[in-house]
């Protein structure tokens, strides 16, 4: 996971960087504990007991140990696109699906493939193939994402991003 002071020191990928079939670089979060289970647990005030009672977890609901949040997923792969933006790009849609569960012990790899890539409006649209993956190789979601990202030499990506109309 990048640091803060890599992210604002982090180099412009541009559109005319990518291409179709390239893999974005992968990032790799955990092993992931039962602390972190908790924390995310108390900071979004989700309580139940499956994501932070292990006995709970293992003899009442006959889980494999405590599970890592949804919702702790579901921000991880913008803020990893996001991350990838960085400084001037924008990540703007992404959606995906819950596969597999992922437990303490659990590491995870966030991933992206370019699909598709297109100009719109002076900007630099890539749409990805996403997900993350446990260090068994399970893909825990697989999803899609658009980002846009600047041309070199083109307009600036707006902040907030405003979409192009569609024609």
């Amino acid at each position: 996971m990048p640091t803060a002071e890599q992210l604002r020191n982090k180099q412009q990928t541009y559109f005319d960087d990518m291409e179709v079939g390239q893999e974005l670089p992968t990032e790799d979060i955990g092993p992931m504990t039962t602390v972190h289970a908790f924390r995310w647990s108390a900071a979004i005030e989700n309580w139940h007991r499956i994501h932070y009672d292990q006995d709970f977890a293992l003899y009442h609901e006959g889980l494999p140990n405590v599970l890592i949040h949804g919702s702790w997923k579901q921000s991880i792969m913008p803020k990893y696109l996001k991350d990838f933006c960085l400084p001037n790009g924008w990540m703007w849609k992404v959606s995906f699906q819950h596969r597999a569960m992922i437990v303490p012990g659990d590491t995870i790899t966030c991933w992206g493939v370019v699909t598709k890539k297109f100009e719109k409006d002076g900007l630099g649209f890539l749409e990805l193939q996403t997900g993350m993956r446990v260090q068994t190789g399970i893909e825990t979601c697989p999803g899609v994402a658009t980002i846009v990202l600047p041309i070199r030499g083109g307009r600036e990506v707006p902040y907030p991003f405003v979409p192009p109309k569609d024609d």
